[in-house]
């Protein structure tokens, strides 16, 4: 009997540590499901050329980004993310002129580099560097219907480095509040100086708030939304106004988008841009209007835009020369950019 007794008790007791060893080993399991780790990215390049002028010297439309004529490299993009529970990181990394272009000679491949904390389901903190909340448009090109970059987005901020709270007050409203270092300043401030910023959303509308005091924008206010009009038809809408104590501007632009097919969409940028001094239309400084008409064909994560623009300054001072030599406020130019995603 005790003999029995003493090999139920050995068979339990395994049983038991069986049992805990499987609790621990499916509650590891379980832990480590929750952990991810993503990459992904782009590669794009593109060539350009003039149509109403020479592609000698520098005559392309004063913006950032696709500015070469012949063929020319945009940049190669890798983002890598890691999360674990409520908390993760994002390393994103850019490699190539319109790298360069984006995050300056502070911090030389850095796009975005940030660490984050969903505290609850309806919050989230952010705390390194992201790319900027104001504008229509971003730096990466996948996120760009138009190959080409606006003057509104080549004028306002691109990254800012400091900490931003984003919160989803309800299934339709957002709201981001954020305290960072002057824009254009990445690294660190190195001057006391910071900035604040601010985003109501509303279904995919929103109105964006930065304040510097004037150490670098000084004030901007900039609306960025859309409505679809049909199945196939998009309409993206852009304004914004600027001011400090140098140079300031304010502008438009309209985004129509026509998918013709699950393959291609035919789109147009229709801009109006004018600089200011001091925030104010002085009617010194040309404004410009910009039309861009784009295609967009998928092949796989392959795209290729084919695209046709148009800048028009409204001063009579030449800003630009035609094939004969003459001085010009308009030049029109053609593209085609290849953009591979993964």
């Amino acid at each position: 009997m005790k003999t029995i007794i003493n090999t139920n008790f050995v068979k339990n007791l395994f049983l038991a540590g069986f049992a805990l060893m499987s609790t621990a080993s499916f509650a590891q399991e379980e832990e480590e499901t929750e952990k991810k780790f993503t990459l992904g990215g782009s590669v794009d390049t593109y060539f350009r050329t003039n149509l109403s002028s020479t592609d000698v010297g520098a005559q392309n439309p004063g913006t950032s980004f696709a500015d070469g004529t012949g063929f020319n490299l945009g940049m190669a993009n890798l983002i890598a993310s890691y999360e674990s529970g409520k908390v993760g990181a994002v390393a994103d990394l850019v490699f190539g002129p319109r790298g360069d272009a984006a995050v300056g000679g502070d911090i030389p491949y850095v796009n975005q580099l940030y660490a984050y904390w969903n505290v609850s389901e309806s919050t989230t903190l952010t705390f390194g560097r992201f790319n900027t909340f104001l504008g229509y448009e971003v730096i990466s090109p996948t996120g760009n219907f138009n190959y080409s970059t606006s003057y509104l987005f080549s004028s306002g901020p691109f990254s800012h480095v400091g900490l931003k709270a984003d919160f989803a007050l309800s299934d339709d409203f957002s709201l981001m509040l954020a305290i960072m270092n002057p824009t254009d300043t990445n690294f660190n401030s190195g001057t006391g100086a910071y900035s604040l910023g601010a985003q109501l959303g509303y279904s995919g509308q929103y109105l964006n708030f930065y304040y510097d005091g004037g150490e670098v924008l000084g004030f901007e206010v900039d609306y960025t939304g859309g409505v679809d009009l049909s199945d196939d038809f998009f309409l993206g809408i852009n304004a914004a106004l600027a001011t400090d104590e140098g140079n300031g501007f304010y502008g438009a632009a309209l985004y129509p988008q026509y998918k013709t097919s699950e393959a291609f969409t035919l789109g147009l940028r229709g801009e109006y841009f004018q600089p200011t001094i001091d925030g104010i239309d002085t009617g010194d400084i040309p404004s410009v209007l910009g039309l861009t008409l784009t295609g967009s064909y998928s092949v796989d994560n392959l795209t290729f835009k084919p695209e046709i623009r148009l800048d028009s300054w409204s001063d009579d001072a030449p800003v630009f020369f035609d094939n004969d030599g003459e001085a010009t406020n308009g030049l029109s130019s053609f593209l085609i950019a290849a953009v591979y995603s993964f």
